[in-house]
């Protein structure tokens, strides 16, 4: 078996390589060969029991997708994008790297022919909703994104399942909650908050609030986002039918219920790290994001996630600190 992972060198791609390197093989199958993609050069895992391969390159340029599905790849883990921050502030960016990028990648495959068929699993997001919003997205609620980053990734979610009908691929995207606690530096995300007022503080580091404690959303630790992609990876997709994009289970909290269960986990001083600093541009932002699930679909189908805050940051601790807190 062959997997490619493009977008190999972020945060999910990471864990999702490390989680395969574990494991040796994928739905009771060994892989022989992982290819690890990324505009940064990604780094080649420790004591793989497989061959890997790193590749550093521009997927969206002309050719270049070409060249990563020229293996035939039998798995492949689309995860790269713009993140919403930057996406909404460079809109050619955005544009062409989740939109434009994403196409060339399914026509690359399209393109080998000879009964080629990868299984192709796309990370889209809950940014594909816009308001206003009933008190728990169902399966059938329609996509109206409020944002470049939700309008690529909502476009991606229709050429998966169109490509798919037509037979060039075998796909299965997966809308990922906010992934909650994010380890590492903070990056341009304008969900980043949520995991820095909980990651920063258990670091021993100031943590910058810029949203009210009424601010609800839908959260995954990373622990449960790899699960996610394994899955997709793996299942019978005879069952998904032809609405190829699946939203994933997750936790709907409030900042203040965040802030709660980092209280019970690390104490009083811990919650005295983050600092209230009101930022309108992202307050904007936020204000479209959807806030509750009713995954049902995706539940039905094996997917799963934290059922508790509390259980989301002791994940972090375990994964991330070694189970220490500053």
């Amino acid at each position: 078996m062959h997997i490619l992972i493009i977008g190999a060198a972020g945060m999910v791609g990471r864990k999702l390589t490390q989680r395969l390197v574990r494991d040796g093989g994928l739905g009771g199958k060994p892989i022989d060969k992982a290819t690890l993609h990324d505009i940064v050069q990604p780094s080649a895992p420790e004591g793989a029991p497989f061959a890997t391969t790193t590749v550093a390159s521009d997927f969206s340029l002309p050719g270049e997708a070409a060249k990563l599905v020229a293996g035939r790849p039998d798995i492949i883990f689309h995860l790269a994008a713009i993140v919403s921050g930057e996406a909404e502030q460079d809109f050619e960016k955005g544009y062409r790297i989740n939109l434009d990028g994403a196409w060339k990648l399914f026509e690359a495959i399209r393109a080998v022919g000879d009964g080629y068929k990868p299984r192709v699993v796309f990370t889209s997001s809950i940014a594909v909703f816009g308001a206003p919003f009933p008190a728990a997205i169902g399966d059938e609620f329609f996509t109206t994104p409020l944002t470049s980053y939700g309008t690529q990734k909502a476009v991606g979610e229709l050429l998966l399942s169109d490509y798919t009908r037509k037979g060039f691929f075998d796909g299965v995207g997966i809308r990922l909650p906010t992934i909650c606690v994010r380890p590492g530096a903070p990056n341009k995300a304008a969900s980043g908050f949520f995991s820095n007022i909980i990651r920063e503080p258990l670091a021993g580091h100031e943590a910058v609030l810029p949203v009210p404690e009424d601010v609800r959303h839908w959260h995954a630790s990373p622990r449960s986002a790899v699960g996610f992609l394994v899955h997709a990876a793996t299942m019978d997709t005879s069952r998904i039918g032809p609405r190829r994009a699946l939203t994933m289970p997750g936790l709907s909290a409030t900042v203040g219920e965040q802030i709660e269960a980092l209280r019970r986990v690390g104490g009083d001083k811990v919650v005295a790290r983050i600092r209230r600093e009101p930022d309108t541009t992202i307050m904007k932002i936020v204000e479209g994001w959807p806030r509750n699930f009713d995954a049902r679909r995706a539940t039905e189908l094996g997917f799963v996630a934290e059922t508790t805050f509390d259980e989301i940051i002791r994940v972090h601790l375990e994964d991330e600190l070694g189970g220490k807190i500053a």
